[in-house]
C-alpha cells in the first residue's frame, strides 16, 4: 500500500478504519502489552510513585534538549513527557511498540492529549500552522503500514 501519496484524509480514513476493526478483537496478549507498559514508565504501574530507571534512560537517550514539535527548551516548558505517537486508548496493542514513542514536552503533549494522529496534524495546520511541519516529520508512516499488515 502506497501510503507516502495518500492525503491527510484518507490516511485519517484508513487508520480509523484499521483501528475500530483491531480494537475490537484485542487478545489477551493485547492486554498484557499494554499493562507492560505502566509497568516499564511507572514504579509499580503508578504514576504517583515515579518513572522507572528504564523509562528515564530511554527518554534521555531518546530525546535532546529541545521538543521536536515547539523547539523550545524541555526545562523551560514543564519537561520532558513520553507520548504514544498513535495513541494507546485507540491502538492498545501498540502501547509497547517503541516506534509508537516520542519525547515531546509536557506542554504539546497536554494539547496532543489523545486526538488520533490525524486528528493532531490537523488541529496544529489550524491552530499552530508554524509547527506542522514538525509534526509531519514526526509522522508514524511505519506504524501506519504495520496496521496494514
Amino acid at each position: 500500500m502506497d501510503l507516502e501519496n495518500k492525503g491527510l484524509e484518507e490516511l485519517f480514513s484508513l487508520a480509523d478504519e484499521i483501528g475500530k476493526k483491531r480494537y475490537h478483537k484485542l487478545t489477551e496478549q493485547d492486554f498484557e502489552d499494554y499493562k507492560k507498559f505502566n509497568y516499564w514508565r511507572y514504579i509499580s504501574g503508578d504514576s504517583e510513585c515515579g518513572t522507572t530507571k528504564d523509562s528515564q534512560d530511554w527518554v534521555r537517550d531518546h530525546s535532546d534538549w529541545h521538543c521536536p514539535i515547539c523547539d523550545i527548551r524541555f526545562s523551560e516548558c514543564g519537561g520532558r513527557t513520553i507520548d504514544h505517537k498513535l495513541p494507546r486508548s485507540q491502538y492498545p496493542w501498540l502501547s509497547m511498540e517503541f516506534k509508537n514513542l516520542w519525547v515531546i514536552c509536557r506542554a504539546c503533549n497536554r494539547e496532543k492529549g489523545e486526538k488520533h494522529w490525524f486528528e493532531y496534524e490537523h488541529y496544529m495546520m489550524i491552530h499552530h500552522p508554524d509547527l506542522l511541519s514538525a509534526v509531519q516529520a514526526a509522522r508514524p508512516t511505519q506504524l501506519l503500514k504495520s496496521l496494514k499488515e
